[in-house]
């Protein structure tokens, strides 16, 4: 898991080949009016889920996590809260992993509470168990998918 500003995500582009190209977009498209959905960046290797919503109280966000994907989770405007576990440290899943999906859930209590103010980002390997839009506040944001290589 990575917690930083999206000035210093060149910090992160050795760690999968297509990082380089996922920044540059963040960097460079006008991430505050792009239409809400998906967005195709390179098929299904790399793509974009823009969003802009409310989340849900703390005590109801939902540990969540995926295998063939990793998440490059960046705040645009807002602040999203978001919880954090190591996979190997969570229960079984209270609702299995759907591959179609690539998702599960799991019942447990995260570790870690993150802020992740407008400009910064989170990056969450298949490893990490996250509880995204802990926040009863409106938040834009931009997910990168990025396949698991």
């Amino acid at each position: 898991m990575v917690l930083d500003h999206l000035h210093n995500a060149d910090r992160y582009t050795a760690l999968h080949p297509l990082f380089e190209q996922a920044f540059q977009f963040l960097r460079e498209a006008d991430v505050l009016n792009l239409p809400t959905g998906n967005l195709e960046l390179k098929g299904q290797e790399l793509f974009a889920l823009i969003s802009e919503d409310i989340g849900v109280p703390q005590n109801q966000a939902r540990l969540e996590a995926h295998l063939k994907y990793i998440d490059i989770q960046y705040v645009v405007k807002g602040a999203d809260r978001m919880g954090w576990k190591y996979l190997t440290e969570c229960s079984a899943a209270s609702e299995p992993y759907v591959a179609e999906k690539d998702i599960a859930f799991y019942p447990d209590k995260t570790n870690t509470w993150l802020d992740v103010p407008a400009g910064s980002f989170t990056i969450f390997f298949p490893t990490d168990a996250h509880a995204p839009m802990a926040t009863t506040e409106l938040v834009r944001k931009i997910v990168l998918k990025i396949a698991v290589q």
